[in-house]
């Protein structure tokens, strides 16, 4: 009998573990080992192995505090504002936030001198993600008079998108809504200006714009 239940607690855990799904890469977190191994994300290429393209995860969704990756540490820190780590007073991020990398909106072309931004929606995931994405729409908006694109995106991994869209029209209205509303209002009411909308072949058009000549191939 007890040979049995041996056997039945060791089926369990095995039904329990699971793989991480396919088209995510994460780093461990809060070791001296993590540290040496965060990959240099400033010479990431923008498409993986299989050619998509891919977003680098600095804030997962559902958190507030405001993480960038340092290019010259080559790690993730929170912004510190005031001598205090800032933190979004606002709803957390409705998405897995961070940056295409191999992308950087130079500022001689009207960019903002970083890497284009992305919002990845889907459940979250660990900072320091790497995730295989579609971009399917830009939002587009006014940050004290100067246009601020966010690129929005769904993983290519059925798992992960879990909205199962994959088009700008397929997305939900209230998607829509929620991710307007939330960006138009993180930084406080009237600091951000709903611009519009723009669908699936414009943000290719966006992202393409952005790319490092030295990463395009």
């Amino acid at each position: 009998m007890k040979y049995l239940l041996l056997l039945i607690f060791i089926s369990t855990l095995t039904s329990c573990y699971k793989e991480r799904p396919e088209g995510i890469t994460a780093t461990s977190k809060n070791t001296t080992e993590t540290k040496k191994a965060t990959p240099d994300y400033g010479q990431t290429p923008f498409k993986d192995a299989n050619g998509n393209i891919v977003a680098v995860i600095e804030i997962p969704a559902g958190t507030n505090h405001k993480y960038e990756y340092n290019y010259d540490k080559k790690e993730f820190e929170c912004e510190i504002i005031d001598g205090k780590e800032r933190v979004v007073n606002y709803l957390p991020y409705p998405g897995n936030y961070g940056f295409i990398p191999g992308t950087l909106m130079d500022k001689e072309r009207g960019g903002d001198g970083d890497a284009l931004d992305v919002l990845v929606l889907g459940e979250a995931v660990p900072r320091g993600s790497t995730i295989a994405i579609k971009p399917i729409a830009t939002l587009k908006l006014l940050d004290k008079g100067e246009e601020d694109h966010k690129i929005i995106a769904v993983p290519v991994n059925k798992e992960l998108n879990i909205l199962r869209v994959n088009s700008f029209v397929e997305l939900p209205a209230s998607v829509k809504t929620i991710v307007m509303t939330w960006f138009s209002s993180y930084k406080g009411i009237g600091k951000m200006e709903f611009l519009h909308w723009e669908g699936d072949s414009a943000t290719l058009e966006e992202v393409s714009k952005w790319v490092k000549s030295e990463t395009k191939n």
